[in-house]
């Protein structure tokens, strides 16, 4: 359906808050900025800056919804005899080879970064994220392979995926922060990446993969924890 009006106006002044709020994190500081200096400097009300962000880490963290999701997003649109963590490197190889801004491979994330490191509320939203992250993969790895609430391969896999992301941002992160150039970053990235993989075992390599559904079934079955491997069968 195409944006109305109404929508369009609200998705602008959003963004136009939200981009006033960040000028002026990154120049005074998220603690010394107040709520009520980025409604005066966006020529609005108080209310109507909380009506569009509930809290003010909001303001400065505004697109984070999508990065809880991520994860989940790669499992669930992964291809055809690909598990779910080949899903995940894959797609990890792409945006990063293609030094996506998506993982701080960006000019002024160091910037972005020293905010957060003097804003405790900001550190401790960032932790919350990733809960949430492991929190989506492994529901998601429940709902594509149809395991019981009592199996514990979902959370055990899902942790494995959470940690190649956060270790891969983590690494991304600590060497935009001193100044490294995107590219350089991007490359070695890469490498970390490869060697990831050589310290995952068989049984995550191989759980949840999608089979071609073409060739008769389609009835998602887990095998036992003994085994470690889910197959769609």
């Amino acid at each position: 359906m195409a944006e109305g009006l109404r929508e369009r106006k609200k998705r602008e002044t959003k963004q136009r808050i939200s981009d006033i709020a960040t000028g002026l994190f990154l120049e005074h500081g998220f603690v010394s900025v107040t709520v009520a200096d980025v409604a005066e400097a966006a020529d609005v009300s108080v209310n109507t800056v909380y009506n569009y962000f509930p809290a003010k880490e909001d303001l400065f963290l505004d697109r984070m919804d999508g990065v809880t999701q991520r994860l989940a997003r790669m499992i669930r649109g992964r291809d055809q005899g690909e598990s779910a963590a080949q899903a995940v490197l894959r797609e990890l190889r792409q945006d990063i080879g293609a030094v996506s801004p998506a993982y701080g491979l960006m000019d002024g994330f160091d910037a972005f970064m020293n905010v957060i490191e003097h804003a405790p509320t900001l550190k401790a939203r960032l932790f919350h994220l990733r809960d949430q992250v492991h929190e989506a993969v492994v529901t998601t790895l429940r709902e594509e392979t149809g395991a019981a609430a009592d199996d514990p391969l979902p959370l055990l896999v899902g942790g494995q995926l959470a940690w190649i992301e956060s270790t891969v941002v983590g690494y991304i992160t600590g060497e935009m922060t001193v100044g490294r150039k995107a590219t350089a970053v991007s490359r070695e990235a890469l490498v970390l990446l490869d060697e990831i993989e050589e310290l995952l075992s068989d049984k995550v390599l191989a759980y949840a993969v999608r089979e071609d559904r073409s060739r008769g079934g389609g009835v998602a079955s887990v095998t036992s924890v003994k085994e470690g491997v889910t197959r769609v069968t």
